[in-house]
């Protein structure tokens, strides 16, 4: 035995084994799509947070191709130094004229713009008001501030508010942090109530919009634009790959917001620029976005056929408002048996399970895209109808 066989690591793995949520990563054979190979088998995708298709979209393979070609595959540094190159400027005025906020800023992921942005904007002596369901890069972004951290119960507005009164006097900022689409169930944070409160009490809102992102909003722009709050919003938070179909996150909001990240956004200043194929298809994307409604159009009428077949049949689908529709199973080993037997049956959804959803809650997740046809969504349907009888949740 050697202290280089890291024993202790091996522990923790057995341990996962034990309680039955060790897991081996599944692996994708081909362009992500509503059809695609997953494990070495042809299957229906649902799985996937390619809303709008746009991670195989032909304009957005060209625009990267095109960038490699004009500036190289790297940005070679960090943007403060010399990585800044004229497209990142103009990723970002066009991020901003589309969010119709005054300027943003992009990261290299949606996760960590949270981290960065989250700390640099609160203190010691401030409070963060967080939904209890919040993501885990809020959660994260939370711990690395100096500020306190209290909890609301989730969308329950009366408890927000009885948190608010409880530390309205004691802090200087006070934050309150939601998501704009919750990404377990689906469902859509009461942005105009949490806006009232907070302009009542004198707090700033700070919506995380991934699964808002291109989902939400006339064009896709989010959940503050999609309730006509864009300029009673003070922070949102955006994702580049989800619906945008690429990879990045960005803060978008006041001018002051963004010179000031730019001093203290420490995955901003530290980690090297986005590159430039990348930073070209997310210009595409937003861009196809701009001019045309046909992707999201497509992707709610999708969702809400997927959403009513699977309540017809009689799945418990929860509280979904989304693209986002849990079936919920309810027992651990249920859900993994369902998230199984669907995939025998040619459907790809993932099993959620404990921790991740509450005990009793467990289920698999679907999320349906643009790039699904009737004909897929007519033989998931199939699939769920003929599974869920096998295993007692419809009759």
């Amino acid at each position: 035995m050697s202290i280089h066989d890291l024993d202790f690591i091996t522990e923790k793995l057995n341990e996962l084994k034990d309680q039955g949520v060790y897991r081996k990563l599944t692996v994708l054979g081909s362009a992500s799509g509503p059809r695609c190979v997953i494990n070495g088998k042809e299957v229906i995708n649902l799985s996937s947070n390619n809303y709008l298709g746009f991670a195989n979209h032909p304009r957005l393979k060209e625009a990267a191709k095109k960038a490699i070609d004009d500036w190289g595959v790297g940005a070679g540094a960090v943007r403060t130094i010399i990585g800044n190159m004229t497209i990142h400027e103009q990723l970002e005025e066009k991020l901003a004229k589309f969010k119709h906020v005054e300027a943003v800023l992009t990261f290299q992921s949606g996760f960590t713009a949270n981290a960065g942005c989250i700390p640099a904007v609160t203190d010691k002596g401030d409070v963060i008001i967080s939904d209890e369901l919040n993501h885990a890069s809020i959660i994260d972004g939370c711990r690395l501030s100096k500020a306190d951290l209290v909890r609301f119960k989730h969308s329950d507005m009366a408890d927000l508010e009885r948190v608010i009164l409880e530390v309205k006097d004691k802090y200087k900022t006070k934050m309150i942090i939601t998501d704009g689409v919750f990404s377990m169930d689906g469902d859509i944070a009461k942005l105009p109530e949490i806006v009232e409160l907070a302009e009542k009490y004198g707090c700033i809102t700070y919506v995380d919009d991934a699964h808002s992102s291109g989902v939400l909003g006339s064009n896709g722009q989010g959940s503050a634009h999609h309730f006509g709050l864009s300029d009673r919003v003070d922070i949102q938070i955006g994702t580049l790959s989800k619906a945008i179909g690429v990879v990045g996150g960005y803060v978008a909001g006041k001018r002051n917001l963004i010179e000031w990240l730019n001093h203290r956004g420490r995955p901003f200043l530290f980690s090297t620029a986005l590159p430039p194929a990348v930073v070209m298809a997310c210009m595409e994307a937003v861009d196809i976005l701009s001019e045309t409604t046909e992707y999201t159009d497509r992707m709610w009428e999708n969702a809400r056929y997927l959403k009513d077949g699977l309540n017809k049949l009689g799945f418990n689908t929860g509280h979904s408002e989304t693209p986002i529709t849990p079936v919920i199973a309810g027992d651990d080993r249920k859900a993994i048996e369902l998230s199984h037997r669907l995939f025998e049956e040619g459907v790809f959804a993932q099993s959620i399970v404990f921790p991740t959803v509450a005990k009793g809650a467990a289920r698999v997740r679907t999320i349906v895209t643009a790039a699904h046809t009737k004909a897929d969504l007519d033989e998931t349907l199939r699939a769920f109808e003929k599974v869920g009888k096998e295993l007692g949740l419809i009759k």
